[in-house]
């Protein structure tokens, strides 16, 4: 179990499912615990020393084997957190707590990136932000290889030699 501590929140998170997981738990959340064959990932939140009350455990594909690592992302000023295993993303607001939305990154996700009050999700075949309060901005497809980084409020994205560049806040014009 990996304990971390952001703004009044403890975090704690493990790649597997602890037998003692939702004791004391007023807000559970299970994901295709049925699914044996797939990885774990446990997340539980708790304030200060205060019992857990919110507890999320899911089973997920792909796995760390495909590339696919779990991850989470806390937005303490808005009680925001984002959890991302395999293809299941999702956003709680820990004030109640309760589940914003459950989203799906196909092919897996691979990791949040905070850029001051927006939200990125890189996964697989899609790049995506949500603003801190946990709604959608905008998304964009995207396949491997494909990388990005952001600067001065501009997204620079390479898709397979393939450069481009957008306003974080607004995306990518589609038409």
């Amino acid at each position: 179990m990996i304990r971390t501590a952001i703004a009044d929140y403890t975090v704690s998170m493990a790649e597997s499912i602890p037998e003692y997981y939702g004791e004391h738990t007023a807000h559970i959340e299970e994901f295709d615990l049925d699914q044996t064959n797939r990885s774990a990932f446990y997340v539980e939140v708790q304030r200060g020393f205060d019992w857990p009350f919110l507890c999320v455990v899911q089973r997920y594909s792909p796995n760390h084997w495909a590339g696919s690592h779990p991850g989470i992302l806390l937005v303490p000023e808005t009680h925001l957190l984002f959890i991302g295993a395999g293809e299941r993303i999702l956003a709680y607001d820990l004030k109640g707590p309760t589940r914003l939305w459950e989203d799906r990154a196909e092919f897996g996700f691979h990791h949040w990136r905070r850029h001051g009050g927006v939200v990125v999700l890189s996964a697989e075949l899609e790049l995506a932000a949500w603003d801190s309060w946990g709604v959608k901005r905008w998304t964009t497809f995207v396949e491997p290889p494909w990388e990005y980084h952001i600067d001065d409020g501009l997204v620079h994205l390479d898709v397979m030699g393939t450069r481009s560049s957008f306003p974080l806040l607004t995306g990518p014009a589609h038409t």
